[in-house]
């Protein structure tokens, strides 16, 4: 099963692709898409709408992890964190793909076994699942890479209560 894991953002999108079978899980492409803000913000989400779209139709997933919208004491950033979710789930519906949303603690339980894991234990947790060793990485890339993986931990049980 190939799983598209998404941490959206309209600064930058991190974006993790995986495939696992049973307990064999390893990482097909991970990193960033990364807009300015000098750019009209139209631009911006095309410019992410493209790039998540190609991503999709080179890998195929069955299945796309989104990270929802928890909460946000800046409005500002909700809104373009929204904005940036919006374009991730339109790239998923064009391509017909089923698209599962989770809460930050959601996927560190899902991880780490944790659902308040710092963030330096779900990047170690995640190069340790994948077998990434020292490789370097941006944080939404590997925030992405967490969601796929939560995404594939809880396939099975998922689909069976759809």
């Amino acid at each position: 099963m190939i799983v598209l894991g998404i941490d959206p953002g309209i600064e930058t999108c991190g974006y993790g692709v995986i495939e696992g079978t049973g307990n064999q899980v390893k990482a097909l492409s991970y990193g960033v898409v990364t807009t300015t803000s000098d750019q009209p913000t139209g631009e911006r989400l095309r410019l992410l709408y493209e790039a998540l779209s190609r991503t999709i139709a080179e890998y195929g997933p069955a299945r796309i992890g989104v990270e929802r919208l928890y909460f946000s004491r800046n409005v500002g950033s909700a809104i373009a964190v929204g904005q940036a979710r919006g374009v991730a789930l339109l790239a998923a519906a064009q391509h017909q793909v089923p698209v599962v949303e989770y809460t930050p603690p959601e996927v560190k339980q899902a991880v780490s076994g944790y659902g308040s894991a710092s963030k330096e234990q779900v990047l170690r947790m995640v190069r340790a699942i994948l077998a990434l060793g020292a490789a370097r990485m941006r944080d939404d890339a590997a925030d992405a890479l967490a969601i796929a993986l939560c995404s594939y931990f809880r396939a099975d049980w998922e689909e069976k209560a759809l």
